[in-house]
């Protein structure tokens, strides 16, 4: 996986991820971060500034690395959980990433997302994650529905989020063991997802607005649940 940026790599050095090798700019000068790699015995290429820009789209800052794919977790490893949150083909990574920063602060132990048609761990998930990506369970399922089945029978209540046919998101009580579901940016959660779950909340909007960004939405709702079952 191709990584970019200073605090990403601070974030890897740290992390203890294997790195294949790095691409730095000869202009590059954070010293700290070279001394590291080096003592770590990593592979450095030193390129001319041009030719990263060429290379690397983004802001790379002047430094690019190359390390091992993300780990993601199994499913099985949920069962002793009491707090994850579902996300459902969710397209935009600085959207996922701001979830997963958020639930992380919040006490939240797994998100699962879809293999297919949604946003994966990437290098900008990890950069708007800003060192929360290394602190919680990713979960990646082929099918979300099967998914809440398996769910169910774990012990879990689910709570999708959809602004139709729905009750106040502080006016339900949120079980020991819950499954908060966030939609898509553009489509909010599918219909074969909005049945599998057992309540639909949805936050109240003024002013003829009809929705909120998803990790606005996300955060808001997440905190409902820490609050009413004091997780901090």
């Amino acid at each position: 996986m191709i990584v970019f940026g200073k605090n990403v790599a601070k974030e890897v050095i740290e992390s203890g991820k294997e790195i294949n090798e790095v691409f730095i700019s000869k202009t590059f000068e954070e010293k700290s971060i070279i001394n590291k790699l080096e003592s770590m015995g990593v592979y450095i290429k030193y390129m001319d500034k041009k030719v990263m820009d060429r290379k690397f789209k983004g802001n790379h800052q002047g430094i690019v690395l190359d390390i091992e794919d993300f780990k993601y977790s199994k499913l099985e490893d949920l069962i002793d959980k009491k707090f994850i949150v579902l996300l459902d083909h969710l397209e935009d990574p600085h959207n996922l990433g701001a979830i997963i920063r958020t639930a992380v602060a919040a006490g939240v132990e797994a998100i699962i997302i879809p293999k297919r048609r949604g946003v994966e761990i990437n290098s900008t998930v990890m950069k708007v994650s800003a060192g929360a990506l290394n602190k919680i369970d990713i979960v990646e399922e082929n099918s979300l529905a099967q998914t809440i089945e398996k769910l169910k029978k774990y012990g879990f209540w689910i709570y999708g989020t959809d602004m139709r046919d729905s009750v106040n998101y502080t006016d339900v009580e949120y079980d020991q063991r819950t499954c908060l579901v966030i939609g898509s940016e553009g489509n909010g959660i599918s219909k074969l997802v909005r049945d599998k779950c057992d309540f639909i909340i949805s936050i109240p909007m003024k002013n003829k607005m009809e929705s909120l960004n998803a990790s606005v939405a996300a955060a808001i709702v997440i905190y409902e649940v820490v609050r009413q079952r004091g997780l901090n």
